[in-house]
């Protein structure tokens, strides 16, 4: 069976990326899972996602919701949906597919889910405040965590609406 993203949808549910996921192991496949908010899009974004690409056959990206967006980076954002957030990102070439988390309430949540998913990969930047639970997880399931690229103040998203 062909899997190719011509023949389905870029925006998955955790469960449909889970079967994916199985199936491209099953394959030989070397998946990479990245994950954010991704709530102005920025060239930041595209440089991340771009060399997170380069470290394997298959890229995941898992999509914050709305409202974890709201809780990490407070009132008045997200400035998009998250379904215009995954539209916005469909279109990147380096993405395979995205995945809309739903409200994911503690590590617990998150661990199960990329214990399921089980990529080879989890990309992330230099300084991730959010690394030693990447570590952890890849630990769990054998992964490496791999830093992309540093950050890139001049694109962080909260920096750019500051400006403004």
């Amino acid at each position: 069976m062909d899997y190719s993203k011509t023949t389905m949808s870029k925006i998955l549910t955790i469960e449909k990326a889970i079967n994916y996921a199985k199936r491209f192991r099953a394959q030989g496949k070397t998946i990479v899972l990245a994950g954010g908010c991704f709530d102005v899009l920025h060239q930041g974004h595209k440089i991340f996602l771009k060399q997170a690409k380069e470290k394997g056959d298959v890229l995941f990206v898992m999509l914050e919701s709305d409202e974890r967006i709201k809780s990490i980076k407070g009132k008045g954002r997200p400035i998009n949906t998250q379904s215009q957030r995954a539209e916005a990102l469909s279109d990147l070439p380096e993405i395979d597919y995205i995945i809309m988390l739903p409200i994911l309430r503690n590590n617990t949540d998150y661990d199960e889910m990329i214990s399921a998913l089980k990529p080879a990969i989890i990309a992330t930047t230099k300084g991730d405040p959010y690394r030693f639970h990447k570590e952890r997880q890849a630990d769990h399931i054998g992964a490496l965590v791999c830093d992309v690229t540093d950050r890139i103040p001049e694109y962080s998203t909260s920096q750019l609406i500051e400006d403004k």
